[in-house]
């Protein structure tokens, strides 16, 4: 056999080989998809279209126009065994328990989905509209508002119920990565006085106390490497902004910059642990796009780098822990503060009177929502109610390790959430404020960290056996 022809035959054989091998990869890739995840996506427009007023800051504030719309968006997941969980995001204030039970309740019915396997978040966005009866004293409304808002509520209510539903519909083959990255903007409120920020950053002087600066990131494609979704988080309060348009804040502007970059993906977030943590400094619409373009680049970083691949394994538990109070309020008092100076506690003091006018006695504590998710090996979700604090994602990321994710505004907007140390130093987070909230005491019990670690660590202990 002439040498160039064996050459040629050689090379052939070794192309033709090359291919198959490609091809097999190629096939076994989208097997090994299908034997993995599935994931779902969908989204809503929230935005009202009537003048629900904005949510936050106590002052009656009627929208005038908006920057950019305000979504729900969910992810749903299921795994090799058929375990599903769905994750929702919204750019929502407050969602009170008056709604999230409602769309619990339907979501069971529909969808065979338990409460373990759903977890509703809220990015705590103060340029968002009022839901329900969340802070329901801060705000001096009228028959028509209340109005307003309870149609608002229920119409919410059924989209997000039909929204999981389009996510369940739409799960198909995924894979699961997970990374982090980084952005520095969040400032500790207790620690550092809001207008002496600026001039420290400008002296490069250290800001004091304790921040999360990191930036987890959930990237889920397709088998063929499009990306279908990128969830990420970040620990401070959406409050850039303090004007009267619709604006998703700096989580929105984030999210808009991602879709943007990443074609076809959809963005979520999650607000960590942000309780007491603020962007500084604010009140400009070019810094809330700033820190926006911050934590973009905060995702991008981390979708640059080796990510890990999460495999497939879903185990979902839930749980409601009792906080108590530290003393129910008490008829004399609430008479007292009825002409109190502070418009808020008048209003709380006369709305707990007609309570007890009517017969209710008030509960020593409050049910306080706890989730538990394990995905895989790799990443463990802790979703916990209302305004934690960042002492809580510090602890918990710590004691559970790398891949663990604390968010705090899921499912109920109760209170600020403080840890043992805030509590003990009292202020605004951890003092005498609960009846902004509605609740019927003024502050929590000092072992609130106690009892919510406690059942932390039970639910996680189930969801890693």
């Amino acid at each position: 056999m002439p040498h160039c022809y064996r050459v040629i035959t050689t090379g052939l054989f070794y192309f033709t080989f090359l291919c198959s091998l490609i091809l097999f990869h190629s096939h076994s890739s989208v097997l090994a998809a299908e034997k993995l995840w599935k994931a779902g996506i969908a989204r809503s427009v929230i935005t009202p279209e009537k003048a629900v007023w904005l949510a936050g800051y106590g002052s009656r504030r009627v929208p005038e126009g908006k920057l950019h719309d305000l979504w729900m968006k969910g992810l749903a997941l299921e795994d090799a065994d058929g375990n599903r969980a769905v994750l929702i995001t919204s750019d929502f204030q407050g969602v009170p328990k008056v709604m999230s039970d409602r769309v619990f309740e339907q979501l069971q019915k529909k969808y065979g989905l338990k409460r373990e396997q759903v977890m509703l978040t809220f990015s705590h966005n103060h340029c968002g509209p009022r839901l329900g009866d969340d802070l329901i004293d801060y705000y001096p409304v009228d028959a028509d508002q209340v109005k307003l808002i309870d149609e608002y509520t229920s119409q919410m209510v059924a989209e997000c119920v039909a929204m999981v539903g389009r996510s369940l519909a739409n799960l198909q083959p995924a894979l699961l990565f997970q990374g982090e990255g980084k952005a520095t903007f969040a400032v500790n409120r207790r620690n550092n006085k809001e207008a002496e920020v600026p001039g420290m950053i400008a002296r490069g002087e250290k800001l004091k106390g304790p921040v999360d600066h990191a930036v987890p990131v959930l990237k889920v494609t397709r088998p063929d490497g499009k990306i279908a979704a990128i969830l990420f988080g970040y620990a401070c309060h959406p409050t850039t902004l303090s004007f009267k348009k619709w604006c998703g804040d700096y989580p929105g502007f984030a999210q808009v910059e991602l879709e943007k970059k990443y074609p076809g993906a959809t963005a979520m977030f999650v607000n960590t642990c942000g309780g007491d943590q603020n962007p500084l400094p604010r009140r400009k619409v070019e810094l809330c796009e700033k820190y926006g373009m911050m934590l973009a680049e905060g995702v991008k970083e981390a979708l640059k780098q080796p990510l890990q691949p999460v495999s497939s394994k879903l185990r979902t538990a839930f749980e409601y822990v009792e906080l108590s109070y530290l003393k129910v309020v008490q008829r004399e008092e609430l008479e007292r503060l009825v002409k109190d100076k502070n418009r808020i506690r008048a209003r709380w003091a006369t709305r707990m009177l007609g309570k007890l006018d009517q017969g209710e006695t008030f509960s020593p504590s409050y049910p306080y929502p706890i989730h538990a998710w394990q995905l895989g090996n790799e990443m463990l979700v802790i979703g916990m109610g209302a305004e934690t604090v960042v002492d809580f994602a510090i602890r918990f990321k710590k004691e559970f390790g790398p891949g663990t994710w604390v968010c705090g505004y899921a499912d109920d907007m109760i209170s600020y959430i403080p840890s043992r140390r805030v509590w003990g130093e009292g202020g605004y987070e951890g003092g005498s404020n609960l009846y902004e909230y509605g609740r019927p005491a003024f502050r929590w019990a000092g072992d609130i960290e106690d009892r919510i670690a406690e059942t932390v660590h039970r639910l996680v202990k189930q969801v890693q056996q």
